[in-house]
């Protein structure tokens, strides 16, 4: 057993017992990874959607993901979480299988989603998708070490937009073992609020769907554990990346005093090299 990775497992799961909400930026290569360690946070969430801009595709693919969460982990010392999808197969034996593979590659943690990828039917039926969960913890709990399970429920963001039906995917999560819940495309407080007070484990909220004047302060008074992003610091880059390109093919080149200086950048991956 890796006793580093075994301590950093164990950091994981306390930080969401904390007082203060569990901040968990989401990196989408060892660069972004190490600035993030750089600037003081904690713990770190993979995204698959930076991973598909990195690549420059829709989605990133299976091995995609696995590959983006070595390079992570390598990258710094940090516990991470894994964004695997939905595991890439509906099936509740075949998903689960992505949570060792993700424990091989350095993870001390990940989420299953309950999105099938099918537009026609977007969302697993309940049943189904309780399976799934229930195979992922089993996946998670037959790991040497305290492995992190998030459970998803994505209907918010598949144009199920109600609440009950919401929490009452996370409830049946619970049951079946998850040790964080998620509900992606939660936008107000009072939202998150409801969620929160209708289960028992720890409520991770994604902060690139939902009202950007919510504050950290209003999240933990609510009983928010964890704070993620999601795609966000991607798409802010890439959407810096597009005006820049935009301005030079105008020929404008203003943008370059908004550059981060040479000496910062190494200074940030020097600090945090491994």
């Amino acid at each position: 057993m890796n006793d580093a990775l075994t301590a950093r497992a164990a950091r994981f799961a306390a930080l969401h017992l904390e007082a203060r909400p569990l901040l968990l930026p989401n990196p989408w290569d060892p660069g972004t990874a190490r600035l993030l360690a750089a600037a003081g946070f904690e713990a770190l969430g993979t995204t698959s959607l930076g991973v598909a801009n990195m690549l420059g595709r829709a989605r990133a693919s299976r091995q995609d993901v696995l590959d983006n969460c070595r390079a992570i982990c390598e990258a710094t010392t940090l516990p991470v979480t894994a964004d695997l999808e939905n595991g890439y197969a509906d099936g509740p034996a075949e998903a689960a299988k992505m949570i060792g593979e993700a424990y091989a590659a350095g993870a001390v943690g990940a989420s299953i989603e309950d999105a099938t990828g099918d537009p026609r039917a977007p969302i697993y039926d309940v049943g189904l998708a309780v399976e799934r969960v229930h195979a992922a913890v089993e996946a998670a709990r037959a790991l040497p070490l305290p492995f992190t399970l998030t459970a998803r429920a994505e209907n918010l963001l598949h144009g199920v937009h109600d609440l009950d039906h919401t929490i009452r995917r996370l409830q049946a999560f619970e049951v079946a073992g998850a040790d964080v819940l998620y509900a992606p495309g939660l936008r107000t407080l009072d939202q998150m609020r409801t969620v929160v007070e209708s289960v028992g484990k720890p409520v991770n909220v994604v902060m690139g769907f939902a009202d950007p004047s919510i504050t950290l302060d209003q999240l933990q008074a609510i009983g928010v554990r964890r704070v993620s992003i999601g795609g966000a610091l991607s798409r802010v880059a890439l959407q810096a990346f597009l005006r820049a390109a935009r301005d030079m093919r105008a020929g404008s080149f203003g943008f370059v005093t908004e550059m981060a200086s040479i000496a910062e950048l190494r200074q940030a991956f020097a600090a945090t090299a491994r």
